[in-house]
């Protein structure tokens, strides 16, 4: 399989590749791809090592995929609690830290501006992995974010505290 995914990279003919392992042999590939300016997507279980989830531009846990609602896999992706997502602080971390990279002064942001510098942030995230298909709807469990519809697009903001004021003392 190396070789013949060498030898399409060398064809010239293909702008990305699809690797469905969860192998670290295929680390160096990934990475090889990468250098010659192709994206690599790559599939697997979560067992799949970390250099090889890191050497991929987005990794995609196949359980995610599961429909059976018997499978172990399916019952290990149930809904994060509202507990559990604020105790996550790498999650929050995250989600805080796409906002103030993209909000406006008023510390509103395009939802598709936070899941664009997630995506780019964490190759391996999606809501799917805390049990839920949308990032709006892991934003709204989490309840430390308001969110606003605005015609056919969806604003975010971390929700501010009503004892904080805004002013500054000024003095004569």
């Amino acid at each position: 399989m190396i070789i013949d995914a060498m030898d399409l990279l060398y064809s010239g003919n293909v702008s990305g590749f699809c690797l469905v392992s969860s192998d670290s042999d295929f680390t160096r590939l990934a990475s090889r791809i990468r250098e010659s300016g192709k994206r690599v997507y790559g599939f697997g279980e979560r067992k799949t090592p970390r250099p090889f989830v890191a050497a991929c531009d987005r990794f995609i846990y196949t359980d995610v995929f599961v429909q059976t609602p018997d499978d172990a896999a399916i019952k290990s992706l149930k809904q994060a609690t509202n507990k559990e997502l604020r105790c996550d602080s790498k999650l929050l971390n995250l989600i805080r830290s796409a906002i103030d990279a993209a909000s406006d002064e008023t510390g509103w942001v395009l939802l598709s501006a936070v899941g664009n510098y997630i995506s780019k942030t964490v190759n391996d995230f999606d809501p799917r992995n805390y049990g839920f298909s949308k990032l709006n709807g892991l934003i709204t469990a989490m309840g430390l974010f308001e969110i606003e519809r605005r015609e056919s697009q969806i604003f975010v903001r971390q929700i501010r505290k009503k004892n904080v004021k805004d002013s500054a003392i000024v003095s004569g």
